[in-house]
């Protein structure tokens, strides 16, 4: 097993680059009457992947989001940065191959927010054992140099060894495997302030409104600052839909708003899956370790992966059709994820001993004549399709491979015509903010603290509050850090994606909500929406009752 050292290594604070983070600059440079070459909307993994690309190959890039940067799918995910091991049942060589580079990349270039995680899959059955080995050797292979440790065959001592909460009654034995964990919002924190180092310009809170058009192709986007009103025209030579599960709402303006559309409706092209995943404290799993289970009862993957400092127990696959903002777990999801733990884990974790709740949407692409009923059998991977007007819609993939989406996007931007022929992609080997070759690097395992902010540690430790503690590993000067250089603009912002704590312990999270404000307010003389954060913590709590 691998074993992370944290080592203290002497450095002056250093103040990060400067960057265009404060809203007043923002929402000036918006204002400036610029021709951009590429115009984005989404701040998630796939748009802030894009706008990175772009600024690093020279292009004038501009970036707006109707909420925060990452506020939805990307920072629900299960953490994991993955080849996908179940994509190998399914054949799909291709998908896994390009993930399991895009892994590496990942790993390689922000250090100190992805590392190589062990996963012990229990064999309960005699046939396991040889059937599971056999798969997880071939992601050796298709891993090559890029693998991250050996797969290996354990005996029923040794798997009990590694996951020592494991029920033992039945166990057979187990195989052990690498992959990646990551803390995915603040990896898109820190994607977005590299864009900005590039020269990108990103907004969060301005919401695109509508769609500008020059002889009928797109030219450029109307937007609207959410927290003052004030409307923006920005002009580009292209524009690219990155929004998720949201982006048959653009499509669907752009096909209502282009001459010659015959009904100005849009076939929908995304089928929303839900996942939910559920925190509980470390003892119950009791190891640095994560358990998967490729099978549970109904054909779903389970995972208990540990996480800074917790365990997320996950994770589901059940269409949705609405697409909330912050959806809510169906009570039989909740049900799942408890009885299978139950069949795993000696100690079952009971509804009260849920810390947090919480349901992402993933953006699976369907045929446009496919009802999406079922979405464990639609497409995983990314779909990249222009229309009439030249809107470029990208939707589907992952976190792990957003790097290669971003490269796939331009390039189609290339082919047609949208963007001109120019320097080659940088992103392979492009170290992200906080990256140092002297920084400590911390497992994501483990409870947060200062090593998620990389080399940018030291000065954080030199603002004012370093030494107040609002939270174990929560600092006021980290959130004078994420007001002064991480766009964050409320404390829900703070609480939910810039530290983690919401997703956490919601409890927790709610009763710090009124100091994190305070500061938060002496930052920006703006009102961080206290009240409305602790409701919203109140929806990550996992009732009594079974009804929910």
């Amino acid at each position: 097993m691998r074993v992370f050292i944290v080592l203290t290594v002497p450095c002056m604070p250093t103040l990060p680059q400067p960057l265009p983070t404060n809203r007043v600059d923002l929402l000036q440079h918006l204002a400036a009457p610029v021709q951009y070459d590429i115009a984005i909307v989404g701040g998630g993994a796939t748009g802030l992947g894009v706008a990175l690309d772009a600024a690093a190959r020279g292009l004038r890039v501009v970036l707006v989001d109707s909420h925060d940067f990452a506020e939805g799918t990307s920072s629900r995910s299960t953490k994991l940065v993955h080849g996908g091991v179940r994509y190998l049942g399914q054949g799909n060589i291709a998908l896994v191959q390009e993930a399991l580079h895009e892994r590496t990349l990942l790993l390689n270039n922000a250090p100190y927010l992805a590392q190589p995680l062990p996963f012990v899959l229990p064999a309960y059955k005699w046939w396991e054992m040889p059937f599971y080995g056999t798969g997880l050797k071939m992601y050796d292979l298709l891993a090559g140099r890029a693998g991250l440790g050996r797969t290996q065959l354990l005996s029923r001592a040794q798997t009990l060894k590694r996951l020592p909460t494991l029920r033992a009654m039945g166990l057979k034995g187990g195989v052990m495997y690498w992959d990646g964990q990551f803390n995915d919002a603040r990896l898109a924190i820190v994607l977005a302030r590299t864009a900005a180092a590039q020269g990108a310009l990103l907004v969060n809170y301005c919401r695109a409104m509508a769609l500008t058009y020059e002889q009928g192709k797109v030219s450029g986007l109307a937007c609207e600052d959410q927290l003052s009103g004030q409307s923006f025209h920005i002009r580009s030579r292209c524009v690219v839909n990155a929004t998720g599960v949201w982006v048959d709402a653009l499509r669907q303006m752009d096909g209502a708003a282009v001459p010659g559309d015959s009904s100005g409706v849009t076939p929908a092209m995304v089928a929303p899956s839900q996942g939910i995943h559920m925190v509980v404290d470390r003892e119950f799993l009791g190891a640095q370790v994560a358990l998967m289970v490729p099978k549970t009862a109904d054909g779903r993957v389970l995972f208990a992966v540990p996480w800074l400092g917790k365990v997320i127990l996950g994770t589901t696959d059940t269409p949705r059709h609405d697409l909330s903002r912050e959806p809510l777990p169906f009570a039989e999801e909740v049900e799942f994820i408890l009885r299978e733990s139950a069949r795993y884990l000696q100690r079952a974790p009971s509804r009260s001993d849920v810390k947090s709740v919480w349901v992402g949407l993933r953006p699976l692409v369907k045929p446009v004549q496919d009802e999406g009923h079922n979405t464990k059998a639609l497409s995983r991977e990314h779909t990249i399709v222009v229309s009439r007007s030249g809107l470029v819609t990208v939707t589907g993939g992952k976190w792990t491979t957003y790097r290669a989406m971003a490269e796939d996007v331009l390039e189609k931007c290339t082919q047609q015509h949208l963007l001109a022929p120019g320097k080659r992609g940088t992103t392979a080997h492009l170290h992200l903010l906080g990256v140092d070759a002297a920084s400590a690097v911390r497992s994501v395992a483990q409870a947060p603290g200062l090593h998620s902010y990389g080399s940018e540690q030291a000065y954080i430790e030199s603002l004012p509050g370093a030494r107040t503690e609002l939270s174990p590993g929560f600092t006021e000067a980290m959130v004078r850090f994420a007001a002064r250089h991480e766009y964050a603009m409320t404390v829900e912002d703070v609480l939910a994606r810039r530290s983690r704590l919401l997703f956490l312990d919601a409890r927790l999270a709610s009763e710090i909500a009124p100091q994190v404000g305070q500061v938060l307010q002496e930052e920006t003389g703006r009102d961080p929406q206290v009240e409305a954060f602790q409701r919203l913590a109140g929806q990550y709590l996992l009732k009594t009752s079974k009804n929910i």
